[in-house]
């Protein structure tokens, strides 16, 4: 059995800011902040540890009570901001999906940054979700290798059995996703398609890199390899 676990934002699709966008509309609207400081980092990073350091940038106390206020506020917002953003899924990704879903020795899963229900909206809204089954998301955990724990602990209780990470590839486009699937023992596929070019996710010593996932049957034979 094969389990193959995808990030979203930079792999999957792109939403065109529209995560950034509806993040910073919120600081906005749920706490009276005139000017939003581009300070704060998103790419591979889960979404806790963005409303966190997003609050504190911004003199606002990151309490329990700001933090579910201010993520709240960005999930009402988030629909809006994706069809307002003019997003796109990658090259390849329809029909790797569909090809894996095809197959009884594959399960997709999820490991991404995005809260449970962000994900979901941004993955509807492409019309991609239910081609996917267990994950790690980004309700509780600052970091990233701890996501990938939780789409370990995820696939064992899809399966019903103990899963090695020698059964896991990771697909992603940060060193952030490089490093996570490092923290379980899995293989990982970098793809150039988000904010990191090919020559720094070279440096992080993927198992397999690729500009992009247009060359589909490359990649499904990847994932036959073992």
């Amino acid at each position: 059995m094969t389990i193959v676990l995808w990030d979203i934002d930079g792999t999957l699709i792109r939403s065109g800011g529209a995560g950034k966008v509806a993040m910073e509309s919120a600081l906005r609207s749920a706490f009276g902040v005139k000017e939003v400081f581009d300070t704060v980092a998103y790419s591979g990073r889960t979404d806790v540890a963005i409303v966190g350091d997003l609050l504190l940038a911004h003199d606002v106390p990151a309490t329990d009570e700001n933090r579910t206020k201010l993520r709240d506020a960005y999930l009402d917002g988030l629909p809006a901001c994706l069809k307002s953003a003019g997003g796109e899924i990658l090259p390849g990704i329809p029909a790797i999906l569909d090809r894996l879903q095809r197959r009884d020795d594959v399960v997709q899963g999820l490991l991404t940054g995005n809260v449970r229900r962000g994900a979901r909206v941004k993955l509807d809204h492409f019309g991609l979700w239910d081609f996917f089954g267990p994950g790690g998301f980004g309700d509780r955990h600052t970091d990233r290798n701890d996501v990938a724990r939780e789409a370990l602990a995820a696939a064992m209780t899809h399966l019903g059995r103990p899963v090695t990470g020698s059964e896991i590839w990771v697909i992603g486009d940060t060193p952030h996703d490089i490093s996570c699937a490092r923290a379980i023992g899995a293989r990982v596929l970098a793809v150039a398609t988000g904010w990191h070019p090919l020559a720094e996710l070279e440096s992080c010593r993927p198992d397999a890199l690729f500009a992009d996932l247009a060359d589909t049957d490359r990649a499904i034979e990847l994932f036959q390899e073992g």
